[in-house]
């Protein structure tokens, strides 16, 4: 009996992992345009064969923001085809469905609805491509939400604060808690994570028997210093994570020896661009969770069409030319000719025996051509493979190996490994910069009046939200208070002023009294803002959600800023300019004038002296106790998965039976996640066979 047959019980969750499937993708294409559809109709068929109990989408189910009819009613169809049916369901929903599910007028899971009947529930979160958009909020998920085919849930509605509360599952014995967050500009959601706004809610009772996955969809590799999302930021409380967004496939688990939890990252199901990370070999994942234990099986996908990519540095062929050889650019072209019937047949020879993938390959040859070569005709040597290829028209891609530039002054360098900490949630964040600024320039020009505290965040403000007069608005009222104070205490002369108000900002540090000034402040440029009815930009707390889509943000004046990196898109912000220096307020607010002759004298607003240094922030310091992870990956012991049955739950949790996780400060006791991933190609080099016991310190 197999392994995978004898697993299959009444205990055990058997679950289909897929992200990124961008359906719609290229659909105009005489060749590719049935590509994404065609991956879907396997993928579904193969959660029916496998009779799965449920499938987990980790975002980026269509291409387009605004999908098209065909593309609508090819999803809709494969959905009912598939997942509607009368096999029963063998799971129950144990928490609060209207908080789960929060973007639907229907806020309970589909397969409960009396008036649909389906076999295979959908879970889905929404991706950076089909993100909600406009003064609802909506995406192209809300409608098959709104339908009964698919489950949209991590949908987070605050653009202040976000808290991920799971869906319970129960299965027999085995408890599961699946946490989701949909796609989320990177920039906001690292500095939400640093500025702990982000919090992941567990259930009050028998935390250590919920087996606990999450899907994000979020950069994992790291493309500038705030652009993706660390696996250190993430609680430590988590099993495994299933890791959208990033199209590589990578879907043998692996250990993050910080957190110990487990990541995967299935890839996209489609290849979407002509890069080096789209050539692995696309699977999707099935997952089978046990008590607290789980195995992964990695499932080739058939109807993915064939991606070969080659690189060619012409520099690297001085045997056979140079750039003065005589009729050098005829030799070059030969050379890339022979690369490319090289792929080609070696593509035909993999497609043996296959007969779901697609006839023509994706091909792409990339020619570094520096060092005095000559591009040749691109257009005519695509004519030679029109109908041998998918994508005649991009088969040679020339680039230039890029300079290094000496001798670059004036450029400031920042080691962001030391500001991101391993012992706490801790990043680069706009009061940061602030606080290193001040420390590091001369006294003439430190802070007097405000904190640094304060500045950051009033800068904080403004970057962030726009808000123009918050730096204006901190400085009149941390003035006015000042002033109240120096009358009150009788203080004339300037010497003692500038004493005592250093004295007065010093005692209000880290203060609650200097946490609500702030909330004041900022309140005050809210009110001007809103008297101005300039609020466009963001009184609507979707307008910051949107990414890389087509939506047309007509309520929304467009952003100042250019577009970033084409894979994320754009913020809905625009970034202002000048509020910090605008117009002073009237006279008569401020003290006496005072004689500008004396040169070493200042006034209030002026005369910046050291501050004391801000206490660093509070990290606590992660305790653990023995945490024993059991790495299964034997086909014959079959114990490691059977697990004692926990006491069954007299009612289902209510949403107030949830107790807040915060990676800053956390105490865990015992846990065991056994993890298995037998693979009939790749058993020699399985990474995961080791010793059987950790102790985690």
């Amino acid at each position: 009996m197999s392994l995978e047959s004898t697993l299959d019980d009444e205990d055990t969750f058997k679950i289909l992992i897929a992200t990124d499937v961008h359906l719609g993708y290229l659909e105009k294409d005489a060749i590719r345009g049935s590509d994404s559809y065609n991956t879907l109709n396997e993928i579904l068929k193969c959660a029916k064969s496998n009779q799965v109990d449920f499938i987990l989408l980790g975002g980026d189910l269509f291409h387009e923001n605004k999908p098209s009819r065909r593309c609508l009613h090819n999803c809709i169809t494969m959905l009912r085809q598939f997942c509607m049916g009368e096999s029963p369901i063998h799971f129950n929903i144990l928490s609060d469905q209207t908080i789960n599910f929060n973007t639907t007028q229907f806020p309970w899971v589909n397969y409960q609805d009396e008036n649909l009947n389906i076999s295979i529930p959908v879970f889905s979160i929404h991706g950076n491509h089909d993100d909600p958009t406009g003064a609802e909020g909506l995406c192209a998920l809300d409608l098959l939400s709104a339908s009964g085919l698919v489950n949209h849930f991590g949908h987070s509605q605050s653009v202040e604060r976000i808290e991920i509360s799971p869906i319970l599952m129960q299965k027999g014995s085995t408890k599961l808690a699946l946490y989701g967050l949909g796609s989320i500009p990177d920039e906001r959601l690292y500095r939400m994570f640093v500025n702990n706004q982000v919090t992941m809610l567990r259930p009050r009772e028998d935390q250590d028997e919920w087996f606990n996955l999450f899907t994000i969809h979020q950069n994992r590799s790291k493309h500038g210093p705030t652009n993706y999302i660390p696996e250190q930021f993430l609680d430590d409380f988590l099993d495994l994570v299933v890791w959208g967004h990033e199209h590589e496939c990578l879907i043998a688990p692996t250990r993050n020896e910080q957190q110990l939890f487990y990541v995967t990252q299935p890839g996209s199901s489609v290849a979407t661009s002509l890069s080096p990370g789209e050539a692995t070999k696309k699977h999707i994942g099935l997952l089978r969770v046990k008590g607290r234990k789980m195995n992964l099986q990695k499932i080739p996908l058939k109807t993915v069409r064939q991606f070969f990519i080659q690189d060619v540095v012409l520099a690297d062929y001085e045997d056979l030319f140079t750039p003065d050889t005589p009729q050098v650019m005829k030799k070059v072209e030969d050379l890339c000719y022979a690369k490319v019937v090289e792929m080609l047949e070696e593509a035909e020879r993999d497609r043996l025996g296959c007969p779901l993938t697609p006839e023509k390959p994706l091909i792409r040859l990339r020619v570094d051509y520096s060092g005095g070569f000559e591009a040749f005709n691109t257009s005519r040597f695509s004519q030679k493979f029109v109908d041998r290829v998918a994508n005649p028209k991009d088969i040679i891609h020339f680039l230039r190996r890029r300079e290094q530039k000496e001798g670059i002054k004036d450029e400031v360098t920042v080691d962001y490994g030391k500001v991101l900490k391993t012992t706490a949630v801790e990043g680069l964040r706009v009061e940061d910069l602030v606080k290193k600024y001040f420390e590091a320039t001369e006294q003439t020009v430190q802070l007097s009046l405000l904190t640094e505290q304060g500045m950051g965040k009033a800068i904080q403000e403004f970057v962030d939200k726009d808000e123009k007069d918050a730096i204006q608005e901190l400085i009149t009222y941390q003035l006015e208070k000042t002033q109240r104070h120096l009358q009150a205490r009788g203080v004339t002369t300037e010497q003692d002023i500038d004493a005592e108000v250093k004295r007065f900002r010093d005692s209000k540090k880290n203060t609650t009294e200097e946490e609500n000034e702030i909330r004041e402040a900022i309140n005050r440029a809210k009110a001007h803002r809103l008297e101005r009815g300039d609020d466009a930009n963001i009184s609507n707390e979707f307008a910051d959600v949107t990414m890389d889509s087509d939506e047309e943000s007509a309520p929304f004046p467009p952003p100042t800023r250019g577009r970033g990196r084409g894979g994320r898109g754009r913020g809905g912000r625009g970034r202002g300019r000048g509020a910090a220096t605008s117009e002073p307020k009237p006279a008569g607010r401020g003290r006496s004038q005072k004689s500008s002759a004396t040169t070493q004298s200042r006034s209030i607003m002026q005369a910046f002296q050291a501050p004391s240094q801000r206490s660093s922030r509070t990290k606590a310091t992660t305790s653990y106790a023995a945490d024993e992870l059991t790495i299964d990956d034997s086909d014959e012991d079959i114990s490691v998965m059977k697990a004692a049955r926990p006491p069954s739950r007299a009612a289902p949790p209510s949403s107030s039976s949830f107790t807040k996780y915060n990676s800053q400060s956390q105490s865990q006791s015992s846990r065991g996640v056994a993890f298995d991933d037998s693979d009939d190609d790749d058993e020699e080099d399985n990474p995961f066979k080791g010793p059987s016991h950790r102790s985690r310190r």
